[in-house]
């Protein structure tokens, strides 16, 4: 055998000998798998996840929805303010609020200031709900519950009543605890309205002139920043005056509010019909001994009786509480209507400068109107200088086509050129 042929032959054969070994330690796919990945793994990883999922469902169970708190169960902070001007912060919840001013979750909505509600005094059985401006407490007839803020006027509402109610510790004064911490609500309310529009008159009335005397884009933006905060403004001022005339209009309403009277007369009234109710069930002085007692009677007629003895004692409570409510219910309303005619002023304020904007707009039009007549003028100007150009152009074309050939003519009967 030739020394090539012999040196092929031996390669072939190292080749085949390759392929056997590598076709015996080749393994299926499934089985690599197998012996690279555990058994247990899966079930190791379905036990952990069940136990995350048990610890989570285990933290939220308060909450129904991992990681989210509920949001009636946070507290606040809040400024308790009793009558003798005595003030502390407290962290109250919604629910602890809710007990003991006997209110609904809806009107503590009002005060929440994550919403934004317009302003409101709503009068309740025990409290009065006031939302006016930054101004957001709980008026009982014993303290006012005061939404902690470090806006201005709730501090000034704050240090302002604790400093009246120590003031007039000594004095005797007509109006009721609740009516002075109302009284000071729609003052600063009143106030800070006032100030604010005094303020936008002193930046718009400029701003206007200058727009009259000079119209360019600058000084539109300037007004239309203006007027989109009169508008804002404006509605602010008109939800309390209209707050204000609702309750003046509404002679139950401003009945509600009055808490001291209220809060005297159940203390007053409870415990003699509490003892005049026991008296009439238990028997004692009402039947005679020696009147019959039929056992469905006794049985029956009790609910009955108890049924119409406190229909009674209601609609006798009910006519006292109308008619004294009648013959005082002037001093709420000459209190409202005292701070009615104060932000109607203020409301007459915002009316007159809308109305100097809309004339200011009338006389930016009437320009713009003067100028597009005079920019109509050009125009016909402009377009009656180029029909007299190109009318003259016309016939001077066509006395250059007049001469043209009156000189061919003439030189035809001269026969200076043959033609």
């Amino acid at each position: 055998m030739k020394p090539g042929i012999q040196g092929g032959f031996l390669f072939l054969l190292f080749c085949l000998i390759l392929i056997t070994i590598s076709r015996k330690n080749q393994r299926p796919m499934g089985e690599s798998q197998g012996d690279l990945l555990p058994t247990n793994v899966s079930e190791s990883t379905s036990s952990n996840i069940a136990e995350r999922f048990n610890s989570s469902a285990h933290s939220s169970r308060g909450s129904g929805i991992p990681g989210v708190k509920k949001r009636g169960l946070s507290s606040r902070s809040w400024i308790k303010i009793d009558q003798d001007g005595n003030s502390k912060v407290l962290e109250l919840d919604k629910a602890r609020i809710m007990r003991h001013c006997s209110l609904p979750s809806r009107d503590l909505r009002l005060l929440d200031p994550l919403f934004i509600y317009p302003s409101t005094i709503l009068g309740r059985e025990k409290a009065i709900v006031v939302n006016l401006e930054q101004i957001r407490c709980i008026i009982t007839a014993e303290e006012v519950i005061l939404m902690n803020s470090l806006d201005r006027n709730v501090v000034q509402y704050n240090s302002e009543l604790c400093k009246r109610l120590q003031a007039k510790k000594d004095q005797t004064d007509d109006l009721p605890f609740e009516f002075r911490a109302l009284e000071l609500a729609l003052e600063l309310t009143c106030m800070s309205l006032d100030v604010k529009v005094r303020e936008l008159e002193m930046e718009i009335y400029p701003v206007l002139d200058e727009l009259a005397s000079s119209i360019n884009t600058l000084n539109l933006e300037r007004v239309r920043r203006l007027k989109g905060q009169l508008l804002t403004l404006t509605q602010r001022v008109q939800k309390v005056r209209d707050e204000l005339e609702h309750l003046m209009d509404d002679d139950g309403d401003m009945a509600e509010m009055y808490l001291t009277e209220k809060k005297l007369r159940s203390e007053s009234n409870t415990p003699t019909e509490i003892n005049a109710q026991n008296e009439f069930f238990s028997g004692t002085g009402v039947v005679s001994k020696s009147a019959p007692v039929s056992p469905i009677a006794s049985t029956n007629g009790a609910p009955r009786l108890q049924r119409a003895f406190s229909s009674i004692v209601t609609s006798k409570q009910g006519s006292l509480i109308s008619s004294h409510d009648g013959e005082n219910i002037d001093q709420l309303e000459m209190l409202l209507e005292a701070y009615f005619v104060v932000i109607d002023h203020t409301l007459s304020k915002l009316l007159s400068l809308k109305e100097y904007i809309d004339d200011t707009e009338d006389l930016i039009n009437i320009k713009l109107g003067n100028v597009q007549n005079h920019l109509i003028q050009f125009e016909l100007l402009l377009t009656a200088a180029t029909f007299l150009a190109t009318l003259f152009a016309t016939v001077t074309g066509a006395g250059c086509g007049l001469l043209y050939c009156s000189f061919l003519l003439y030189f035809k009967h001269k026969k200076i050129f043959p033609l």
